[in-house]
């Protein structure tokens, strides 16, 4: 510690995830319920990679964006869940300063990344619905692989400004972060300087990668409702609400929750509904992307069908 109180934290080494600590009648029941969680995750996204890279019917942009996603959300939960789960089921909950570090690192780049893909991927569905004709030649496999490429190297980019900022700044003496993961807005709160630099920063680059991405799926969903509402063939209808009906879905079980953390202001909502809204986040949405995916999907159903030798 210096002169004027503030401390590095990796000279303490540690910091303590405060999670749900204040509901201590809960961490078991909680326990149960993410592992379960984590394991469907982990189950369900690793079936869509598989049957995508298997079933040579599903070379296509649309699933190789969704095996993207899959794994995506695999990452993505893998970097706080387990975490999460140690802190639940023992009485220690510290983590590593370089732990921290890189948890904030991941779980910043790896969301950044899954705002960029789903933009990716309605973009996809708005070549498939509104210029069939040339679909083939708009959603190239090169092209396909840059646009990945793209999302993924946008996500981790973004990501390391925020977290070269974060953790240059000096710490007051506690070391305790009220969430259950290492995150921006918690580790700020720990600050005796003034934030309001970094909380520019995140509430601009917030915008950039949660709001406009939010308008651009918008709008190619708009384009698609036009060209819906012209089609005469039943078929096709019920083939693109299928499929971008999934996709809306998933959209909005990811940014709004998302908007909720990083857009409103922090005066709006209490520190506890904040863990729980990220909670729905980094737990339910990657294990209902695979259910909302495949329930319904014909592709896939005859892929599985194909592999175990039915058809």
């Amino acid at each position: 510690m210096n002169d004027d109180g503030k401390i590095n934290a990796s000279s303490e080494g540690y910091f303590v995830l405060l999670g749900f600590s204040n509901w201590p009648h809960l961490e078991v029941v909680l326990f149960v319920v993410i592992l379960m969680f984590y394991l469907m995750t982990l189950v369900g996204n690793l079936f869509i990679i598989i049957l995508s890279y298997l079933d040579f019917h599903l070379h296509t942009p649309m699933y190789f964006f969704l095996s993207n996603l899959s794994f995506l959300d695999l990452c993505y939960t893998t970097s706080s869940i387990p975490q999460l789960l140690v802190n639940l089921w023992g009485s220690e909950k510290t983590i590593s300063y370089k732990g921290c570090m890189v948890q904030l690192y991941f779980v910043l780049a790896l969301g950044t990344t899954e705002c960029v893909l789903l933009v990716v991927m309605s973009y996809d569905r708005y070549a498939a619905v509104c210029r069939p004709l040339h679909y083939t030649v708009l959603m190239h496999p090169r092209f396909c692989h840059m646009l990945a490429a793209a999302s993924w190297v946008s996500g981790f980019t973004n990501s390391a400004l925020h977290s070269i900022f974060t953790f240059w700044v000096p710490l007051c003496g506690h070391r305790q972060v009220d969430h259950f993961f290492c995150e921006v807005p918690a580790l700020l709160r720990l600050s005796c300087v003034d934030t309001r630099a970094n909380e520019l920063t995140l509430m601009v680059m917030s915008s950039i990668f949660v709001l406009i991405p939010l308008i651009l799926i918008l709008s190619f969903y708009g384009a698609i409702a036009q060209a819906v509402l012209r089609m005469q063939s039943t078929t096709g209808l019920q083939k693109v609400f299928g499929t971008c009906g999934a996709h809306l879905m998933v959209v909005s079980l990811f940014f709004i929750p998302a908007m909720c953390i990083y857009l409103l202001p922090s005066s709006g909502k209490s520190q506890d509904q904040g863990k729980f809204i990220a909670l729905f986040y980094t737990v339910v949405t990657p294990s209902r992307n695979p259910l909302i995916y495949t329930l319904r999907n014909r592709d896939v159903r005859g892929a599985v069908k194909r592999l175990m030798g039915q058809e």
